[in-house]
């Protein structure tokens, strides 16, 4: 039986990749002998000198000490065979994401490992039971999908089939601990948790952007400050790669049988094809220079003065301390003066459905999205026939105290109101 105790514990890791080098690092700092193999030499060999310059910038910032990361260092060793993985009790795989790939060298770590050792994929969508079978002893094998990078990201989803048995859960459970991570066990279904929930993430920025409302950098701008996430979806895009991201998106739609709250973007397909993956490939949804993107500038909000605002009765208070702290003339009318601004806060409907519902003029109407995060940022949108003019007097108003804002074209509930409702309803 697998003891994350044993002192002579080695961990093999396949794939030298950002995952398998990342996993390889988490392992060796953890105290356990790692052995690291790639089918590519010159790979396996690279990652070993980026697990170097890793833990020695660790170093420099007082994050590990020196002898700490000279130890780990000591701790990992590079195969050229798997054979000579015969002696490990875990081995983790961080392989390309094709079944066939993987059950390939399931099987052959089945012939080569004790019948004591466990085999772990660090597949992201998968099926672990459908691996397993590939194998002479399918009970062995589990899931351990590390996020990227496995250095920095505590989570570890554990995924279980029906084959696995509770005890070999439990200790590979503790194994987890043991590597300074947060284990949280998941029944083998696709896209796990993490990847099920965070799925809408994507998938409905992918459609905003389609459908021309917003451009990537505005929807991440957007996301990041009103609604609260780290990163925005094309930046966590870009950093996993589509290379990797889309093919996953595909498997997961066709394991839940096609249903569309899956469905892939064409436009992740065409820039897979034309090699346009993220920052690995130097160009994403961003450009990179030295690892790092080019994010453009945000416009300057244009000078406007004198402004009639008439503002939806249903809109919050604090839009309207804002707009009158601005310099706004907020006017107190049932109905509109043929020179205000119609300002409108719509939830779950677009701005032109809701000039058409307050019977306000689409030309003079200007909405804002004050569902969430507005004082971090505001998002403004305008009808298709909505004056230039007054797009711009609202921009400058929200603008005047220095917050950030963005604009876009109509779209039904803005786009946090749309990305968390999809979130909320895929996860739920």
């Amino acid at each position: 039986m697998f003891d994350p105790d044993s002192p002579g514990l080695t961990v093999g890791v396949i794939g030298a990749g950002t995952m398998g080098r990342g996993i390889a690092q988490v392992c060796a700092v953890a105290g356990y002998a790692v052995m690291m193999h790639d089918s590519f030499p010159d790979v396996a060999q690279e990652g070993f000198e980026f697990i170097q310059k890793i833990l020695a910038r660790s170093v420099e910032k007082g994050r590990i000490s020196g002898d700490a990361a000279d130890e780990a260092v000591a701790r990992i060793s590079i195969v050229d065979r798997l054979e000579d993985m015969a002696g490990c009790g875990l081995v983790i795989e961080a392989a390309a994401e094709i079944p066939d790939v993987k059950k390939d060298l399931f099987r052959a770590l089945d012939e080569i490992v004790s019948e004591d050792a466990v085999l772990a994929t660090n597949t992201s969508s998968l099926s672990v039971t459908e691996i397993a079978a590939a194998t002479r002893l399918p009970e062995r094998v589990v899931g351990l999908h590390f996020f990227n990078p496995p250095p920095l990201m505590a989570l570890v989803e554990l995924i279980y089939s029906i084959k696995n048995e509770l005890q070999l859960i439990d200790n590979i459970e503790k194994f987890v601990e043991k590597i300074g991570k947060i284990p949280i066990r998941i029944k083998d279904s696709p896209g796990f948790v993490v990847n099920h929930v965070g799925r809408a993430l994507a998938t409905e920025a992918f459609a905003i952007l389609s459908e021309g409302v917003a451009e990537p950098v505005d929807i991440d701008r957007i996301l990041r400050d009103s609604a609260g996430f780290k990163m925005g979806p094309f930046e966590l895009l870009d950093l996993t790669g589509l290379d990797i991201s889309h093919p996953v998106t595909e498997q997961i739609f066709a394991q839940f049988y096609n249903d569309p709250f899956y469905r892939p973007s064409e436009i992740a397909e065409a820039r897979v094809a034309g090699g346009v993956t993220g920052r690995k490939s130097r160009a994403g949804f961003y450009e990179y220079q030295d690892g790092k993107a080019v994010v453009p500038s945000e416009a300057a909000p244009p000078e406007v003065k004198d402004v009639d605002i008439w503002l939806d009765p249903n809109a919050p208070d604090h839009l309207g301390k804002v707009l009158s702290d601005a310099g706004a003339n907020l006017i107190e009318a049932f109905d509109p003066p043929a020179t205000a601004v119609c300002v409108v806060t719509p939830i779950g409907c677009d701005a032109t459905t809701a000039a058409v519902e307050l019977n306000l003029d689409p030309k003079r109407t200007v909405a804002v999205d004050s569902f969430i995060g507005s004082d971090k940022r505001w998002t403004v949108m305008s009808t298709p026939l909505t004056d230039p003019s007054a797009r711009d007097a609202v921009w400058a108003l929200l603008a005047a105290d220095g917050t950030p804002v963005t604009l876009i074209y109509d779209s039904v509930g803005f786009v946090t109101q749309r990305v968390i409702a999809m979130v909320v309803n895929l996860g739920c």
